[in-house]
């Protein structure tokens, strides 16, 4: 996870809190570990606790071997029929450096942690806005959608097409994905929103997640005003335990009280426009 600041004239609130599996540490047998392109990283560990109990935009925390503090890397896919959960993560310092290039067939884990996204029973249509790393928050948002017959409609950005990721996850799970990069001039804001609103007309999605921009963010707080549909974020952060003890994740806030924590009261929060800035 990379730091995003919440976007400025735009404020978050945590969820209302609902029943989580507990965390579980686990030592989880390394799968598979392969370069995806763009300094991005496929890991595949089987940890079937988590595999089974994790809820849409959880995340764990990996002891990369060599460094005391663990990463936060939020869980990209989910496969309990065969114990594992795919990871996704961007080399980035030293820590994940070590990561790429290490031959560990084991790794420490704790998870599932965070407050995840929240689908109500009524949501079946809903739209997936993601950049980089920030995509791997969501996929198993579409992982449920697709569970329970419904539609996700996902926005893939990247710097470059080399960077894209969940290409593949949105065939496998029949989300339409649209994607768009820089280099292809198709990744700014207007250009998606005028892409997002021409799929979905006057009727729009139930419900909008997003992650990995602040320009996707303020987007997703528009596009939710359009389509009087709730906006849903997950921010990211550096962490130190991810359990809510070091408070290294709190959010800036006015004044001298503490922020929220993005490990303990998020990752997933509600997203909406700042009444003050109106």
């Amino acid at each position: 996870m990379s730091v995003i600041e919440v976007p400025a004239r735009e404020v978050v609130r945590p969820l209302p809190a609902g029943p989580q599996p507990d965390p579980v540490a686990d030592i989880a047998r390394v799968v598979r570990h392969e370069p995806l392109g763009a300094g991005n990283h496929r890991l595949v560990l089987h940890s079937a606790r988590i595999a089974a109990t994790a809820l849409p935009g959880q995340f764990v925390m990996v002891t990369i071997p060599g460094f005391v503090l663990p990463r936060p890397m939020a869980i990209h896919r989910r496969r309990p029929h065969d114990g594992t959960i795919e990871l996704i993560y961007k080399v980035a310092g030293a820590g994940t450096e070590s990561l790429a290039l290490s031959a560990a067939t084991s790794l420490e884990l704790v998870g599932p942690l965070g407050r995840p996204f929240q689908l109500s029973s009524a949501q079946k249509n809903v739209l997936l806005l993601g950049r980089g790393i920030g995509v791997c928050a969501f996929m198993t948002v579409a992982e449920d959608i697709a569970a329970r017959g419904g539609q996700a409609t996902a926005v893939l950005s990247a710097r470059s097409s080399a960077g894209l990721i969940g290409i593949d996850d949105a065939v496998e799970l029949g989300v339409t994905a649209f994607t768009v990069t820089d280099e292809a001039a198709s990744s700014d804001t207007a250009s998606v929103g005028r892409t997002v609103i021409d799929h979905f007309g006057a009727d729009g999605p139930d419900g909008i997640m997003v992650c990995g921009s602040q320009r996707l963010a303020r987007l997703a707080v528009e596009l939710g005003r359009r389509w009087s549909a709730p906006v849903q974020v997950s921010l990211e952060a550096h962490m130190a335990c991810g359990l809510g003890y070091c408070h290294g994740c709190a959010l800036p806030c006015d004044g001298d009280s503490e922020g929220l924590l993005v490990c303990a009261d998020g990752p997933v929060f509600a997203l909406e426009r700042d009444g003050r800035s109106q």
